[in-house]
């Protein structure tokens, strides 16, 4: 593709397919470079990128313009909006790339790093552990510089010794431990829950100490069960929601 070349995806066939393509897309357009192309493919080139009909890819795009990421233009093309932004709380169906792109598109600032004893509230996760490889960093708004979240991951360190600190300042976590490192991803446990943030978090994020924030807390296993990293991501309470979609069919 000579326009801008987005990530690839396995799909998952149990979720519905212009969603998970909506979501690597959208990824992929949030962790773009500052030099990538703003011309998409067009939707015939896009969905056998994919491996989706053509129907399904405008279905896909149709979605990512209602966020305003791309506007789509009769005979010139479908072009990635300069100044796209993460927009409205996402629908989150279950997909890993689906937490790529929740996590994707933010400038990131290494705080630290380095190796440290398991964390107390951390054990359970790491049973005969007794070290992690920790990584902090901040993350803020593409287009105002506020902050608006910090995460702390604790990696096992044969993990962690494939991680280049470059990867983390321009993709999320997920995407590193996956399309980098070469983890095999098998589940993902989120819990999201209401906290008053503490001295720390007041102050990296810029909010009154116990003021209301988000605490996420992702538990991430290989396919052979193993925990392989547990992120714990400290929101801005008047910057995030989040929305699940329950299929009852």
């Amino acid at each position: 593709m000579t326009a801008f070349a987005p990530d690839s995806l396995v799909l998952n066939r149990k979720l519905p397919l212009w969603y998970q393509v909506s979501q690597s897309l959208r990824a992929s357009i949030l962790g773009r470079t500052p030099d990538a192309s703003l011309r998409l493919p067009t939707e015939e080139q896009l969905a056998t990128h994919y491996g989706v009909s053509v129907l399904t890819m405008r279905q896909a795009l149709k979605e990512l313009e209602a966020e305003g990421l791309i506007s789509r233009h009769r005979r010139r093309g479908t072009f990635i909006e300069p100044g796209a932004r993460r927009g409205a709380p996402r629908r989150l169906l279950g997909s890993i790339d689906a937490i790529v792109a929740q996590q994707s598109g933010e400038p990131t600032t290494i705080l630290g790093h380095g190796t440290t004893p398991v964390p107390g509230e951390l054990v359970e996760h790491f049973p005969g552990v007794d070290e992690v490889v920790t990584y902090r960093r901040l993350r803020r708004d593409g287009e105002s510089g506020e902050p608006t979240n910090w995460a702390e991951n604790a990696v096992l360190p044969d993990v962690a010794a494939g991680i280049d600190l470059a990867d983390l300042e321009r993709w999320p976590m997920t995407k590193v431990l996956r399309d980098v490192v070469g983890v095999r991803i098998g589940r993902i446990t989120d819990t999201v829950e209401a906290r008053l943030a503490d001295p720390e978090t007041a102050e990296l994020l810029d909010v009154p100490l116990l003021s209301p924030i988000l605490h996420y807390t992702g538990v991430t296993c290989d396919r052979d069960g193993r925990v392989v990293d547990v992120a714990r991501i400290r929101y801005r309470g008047d910057r995030f929601s989040f929305s699940v979609t329950v299929d009852a069919r």
